[in-house]
């Protein structure tokens, strides 16, 4: 009877507790665990990604005394990913001094970022676009934005002046002015005869002026960085690090001219979205803008270099409508704050009233186009112009590279080759030469003097 009685109990009770038991597991059975944390340090700013199968909820606050951000994750467990994080801390961030990790309160885990000075974050999610999942992203600006010329300060060339050579002495002898022994040169010499009525003979003449020589300023972009890797090769090629390579050999390049020097827009594997670049370029006051690609298509037999230029009124091709459509989508790979309202960057990006700025991109366009013909084979026998987003700075001539076509293997291989890199910066900056020969006043220097 006892036996009967167990059995109608448990054919009673079993069923409900099969029913009730996901809500009486433990909430950690369900915790969300992160596919990867990623930590991109740059001068800027630097900028911590979580990524996720799904959002991920969060809550963080400032401290202070010492600089600190608590960044608390909810539902989020413990992980091999997670704990990672700390190690992943360099000395070289310019921003974080370490990353601790712990569970402060059942269900949330707790991130608290050492600071080594104060910063403002800017915390925003991401949907799954691409390769890439759910993403919360973390970026850590200064207070006070870095001077982008006082950048330029150390390890460059100052700007060249007009120097007057020192008039020579009353009372010295030929040999002051022209050497030891050497006769005073006619050009010092005055002809009481033909001077002048009034005028005063006592001031020296002939004085020799060096001539002027102003320093042109190119910013170098290399495409894509950090989060957004840009197009991949077959053997496995970043198109982020071909053209951050290339970009250096320019600088390089650049910096051996006695009236010219480089600055590179991005020094290193972060991201920089495309309308920072074009504010950190006009920060840098640059005469020119030189964006470094390499393209890929779905068919790999496409071959060939190609530059492009800003157009106000569409793309010259279908090409070039669908390449620039998916240059601009960068900025859905790396991942910007949308919510940020900015009306001075809207300006920037939308003011193209100076239609002298295009034309001369289109004539610095041609210039590089016609070098490039020389090391590779072209895509576009001519310059293509379409609304790249990274080109619409409104005072700075600004031109897109496409190297080659890093989808196709034997230029893939070439843009990996140290000597055919060297090739194409020579290029690059023989056609930037070519052209400030032929137009040394550029846009700036236009509007500057107008």
């Amino acid at each position: 009877m006892f036996e009967s009685m167990l059995h109608r109990v448990l054919n009673f009770f079993v069923p409900v507790i099969v029913a009730l038991l996901p809500l009486l597991v433990s909430p950690t059975a369900e915790a969300l665990q992160l596919s990867a944390a990623r930590l991109w340090p740059s001068p800027d700013y630097t900028r911590l990604t979580l990524e996720a199968p799904q959002a991920i909820a969060f809550k963080y606050f400032m401290l202070a005394k010492p600089e600190r951000l608590v960044l608390d994750l909810e539902g989020v467990e413990s992980s091999a990913v997670l704990l990672d994080l700390a190690g992943k801390v360099g000395n070289s961030d310019p921003y974080v001094t370490s990353v601790r990790i712990g569970v402060n309160r059942p269900g949330v885990m707790r991130l608290v970022l050492e600071l080594k000075t104060p910063i403002k974050p800017s915390l925003f999610q991401l949907k799954p676009v691409g390769e890439y999942g759910h993403r919360l992203v973390l970026d850590l600006y200064p207070e006070q934005a870095p001077d982008a010329l006082a950048q330029l300060g150390l390890g460059k060339k100052p700007d060249q002046v007009s120097v007057a050579a020192e008039p020579p002495k009353p009372d010295a002898a030929p040999a002051d002015v022209a050497g030891a022994g050497a006769a005073k040169p006619d050009s010092l010499k005055v002809n009481p005869a033909k001077a002048e009525p009034g005028k005063d003979l006592s001031k020296p003449v002939g004085i020799v002026k060096r001539p002027v020589m102003r320093m042109m300023t190119v910013a170098i972009d290399a495409g894509h960085g950090g989060e957004d890797s840009g197009a991949k090769g077959a053997t496995g090629t970043y198109e982020k690090h071909v053209t951050l390579a290339i970009a250096r050999r320019v600088k390089n390049k650049i910096d051996a001219e006695d009236n010219m020097r480089g600055i590179l827009v991005r020094d290193g594997d972060y991201f920089i979205p495309l309308a920072g670049r074009v504010i950190k370029a006009r920060g840098f006051k640059a005469d020119l803008f030189v964006s470094i690609h390499a393209d890929a298509f779905i068919r790999p037999e496409a071959r060939g270099s190609s530059v492009f230029a800003l157009s106000e009124h569409g793309a010259t091709s279908a090409a070039a409508r669908w390449l620039a459509k998916k240059e601009n989508e960068a900025d859905l790979i790396g991942g910007i704050n949308i919510d940020v309202k900015d009306e001075f960057l809207k300006r920037t990006l939308i003011d193209l009233s100076q239609t002298a700025t295009i034309n001369d991109g289109l004539k610095l366009a041609r210039s590089v186009l016609r070098e490039i013909g020389g090391i590779n084979t072209l895509h576009k026998n001519d310059v293509e112009q379409a609304g790249f987003a990274v080109l619409k700075a409104p005072d700075i001539p600004s031109i897109l590279v496409e190297t080659a076509f890093i989808s196709n293997p034997e230029e893939e291989r070439r843009l990996n080759d140290d000597a055919y890199q060297d090739k194409l910066a020579d290029a690059i900056v023989t056609g930037i030469k070519k052209y400030f020969a032929k137009l040394p006043a550029t846009a700036r220097t236009r509007l500057t003097q107008n």
